[in-house]
């Protein structure tokens, strides 16, 4: 893990209320893996005194294909994403990280399906690059593990959907659903996936009630599905043991893991839902 205060080089909106911050870090962009994330602290003050956790977005490689930058986006939900807005190019963050497990291993399938709610799409863009041979992540060499990679990615309304050009240009088929039909499939991004028929295996991203529904659909399918949780962390790096969620264990019963360390990428099975 390093810990680095380092400079913004971009900073632009993607959808409302919805971020990119493109971060100067050769160090960390060239360690980090899809599924793992980092977290930002705004440098010089107390409120909020403590980091947030962001995942990777996408890495940024210089002219001879070394790293040198990662993405992170964001959607404006509380006092640190909103004072993050503020942040220009040119200042700083406090960073740490790469922090997590990565994605689990596909496999060499014929087809991937990501399901996404809300901001959820986000750690999916670097796993869409590995998975097609497009880009390799932590000092691995691109290797081709699949086909095709598509989207599906569900929102409130239209107006929330970022990032869907950066996916199409990666190659990725993408999919909408929201709420209020404004584009799109009307409904949930499940109801929407499940009427596609049966894929997989499947990797999801969202709100947990999104997630138990994957889960059983994948259940149903008999299909792979993994998991990536959005649990609310404080440390990042497993001392405070505020992230946890309950786990099966091989004899039957359960215990607490920690997200931040032992997650948060887990087997949708594995994972005690309620």
């Amino acid at each position: 893990m390093f810990h680095r205060t380092a400079t913004v080089l971009e900073h632009v909106p993607l959808a409302d209320r919805t971020y990119r911050v493109r971060v100067a870090c050769p160090d960390i962009a060239a360690a980090i893996r899809p599924g793992q994330f980092v977290m930002l602290r705004l440098p010089g003050g107390s409120d909020p005194l403590l980091g947030r956790p962001f995942a990777l977005y996408d890495t940024v490689l210089d002219a001879s294909g070394t790293p040198v930058a990662f993405d992170v986006v964001y959607l404006v939900v509380g006092k640190m994403t909103g004072k993050l807005t503020q942040v220009q190019a040119g200042e700083t963050l406090e960073i740490w990280g790469p922090l997590g497990k990565p994605f689990l291993d596909v496999g060499t399938p014929d087809a991937v399906a990501f399901v996404a709610g809300g901001i959820g799409q986000t750690p999916f863009l670097a796993f869409a690059r590995e998975l097609l041979g497009t880009r390799g992540f932590g000092g691995d060499a691109p290797r081709k593990r699949t086909e095709k990679v598509d989207l599906f990615y569900g929102v409130r309304t239209a107006s929330l959907a970022a990032g869907v050009d950066d996916f199409r240009a990666a190659g990725v088929s993408v999919h909408l659903a929201s709420d209020d039909g404004s584009v799109g499939f009307r409904g949930y991004v499940t109801q929407l996936l499940e009427s596609q028929g049966k894929r997989g295996p499947l990797v999801g991203c969202g709100p947990e009630p999104m997630l138990h529904s994957l889960a059983k659909l994948a259940a149903k399918w008999g299909v792979p599905c993994q998991v990536s949780l959005e649990t609310p962390m404080a440390c990042g790096f497993g001392a405070c043991f505020s992230c946890v969620t309950k786990v099966r264990t091989p004899d039957g019963d359960w215990d607490y893991k920690r997200v931040c360390v032992e997650g948060p990428c887990f087997d949708a099975a594995q994972l005690v839902w309620g």
